[in-house]
C-alpha cells in the first residue's frame, strides 16, 4: 500500500480531519478501496463506506463530506454511506489500514482482497468483473481461499437468487484466478 494518495483524495481528506470534532472510522470499500489500498488505477468521485464508527456521526459527516456539501464543492468528491453491500461476517477481522499521512481524526480501513471481491458479488456490474481481475491478477489471489470465504461467511447471508451468486462466483474463478 502507498502512502500517497491520488489527487484530489490526499487535500480531501486532510480538509475533512481538521473538521472532525472527534476521531472517526470509516470502512471502506468500492472503488476508493481498490484505488486507496491496492494501486488501481481508475478514477472515482466518491468514496464510499460501510461502516462509520462512531455511527452517531452519520448525519455530521455526511453534512461536512458527503454530496453537494463544501468539501464536494471544493474537491468534486465525497463520502457515501452504502446502504446495501455484500461483506462476509468476519470482515472487520480482517480490515487494513490505508496510511494516510497527517490525519490525526480521521482512520480509514479497507476490507482485505478476497472480502472486497466478495462484496462486488451481488452486484456484478462491468466495473465490478473489472475491479475481481484486477485484484485477482495483481495480488495472485486464490480461488480456493475466494470460495472457501464465501461458503463460509457470505453465501448463507447474501440477499437474492443463491444459484446466481453461485454461479457468478465460479465464473469470476474460471475467468480471473489462474
Amino acid at each position: 500500500m502507498s502512502d500517497d494518495l491520488p489527487p484530489p483524495w490526499s487535500a480531501f481528506l486532510r480538509d475533512l480531519d481538521v473538521l472532525l470534532p472527534e476521531p472517526v472510522e470509516l470502512h471502506c470499500i468500492g472503488g476508493f478501496a481498490l484505488v486507496a489500498g491496492y494501486g488501481y488505477a481508475r478514477a472515482t468521485n466518491d468514496l464510499d463506506y460501510r461502516t462509520l464508527v462512531p455511527f452517531h456521526f452519520l448525519a455530521g459527516l455526511q453534512k461536512l463530506a458527503g454530496a453537494g456539501s463544501l468539501l464536494h464543492r471544493k474537491h468534486h468528491v465525497y463520502l457515501q454511506k452504502c446502504g446495501v453491500d455484500s461483506m462476509p461476517e468476519s470482515y472487520d477481522e480482517r480490515l487494513i489500514e490505508i496510511p494516510v499521512p497527517r490525519l490525526h481524526n480521521l482512520r480509514l480501513l479497507i476490507p482485505d482482497p478476497y472480502d472486497l471481491v466478495l462484496s462486488k458479488l451481488g452486484r456484478n456490474a462491468d466495473r465490478d468483473r473489472e475491479d475481481v481481475q484486477f485484484l485477482a491478477a495483481r495480488l495472485k489471489l486464490s480461488a480456493a481461499t475466494l470460495r472457501r470465504r464465501y461458503q463460509q461467511e457470505l453465501r448463507s447471508i447474501m440477499i437474492g437468487r443463491i444459484p446466481y451468486h453461485d454461479q457468478t462466483l465460479e465464473f469470476w474463478i474460471e475467468a480471473y484466478f489462474q
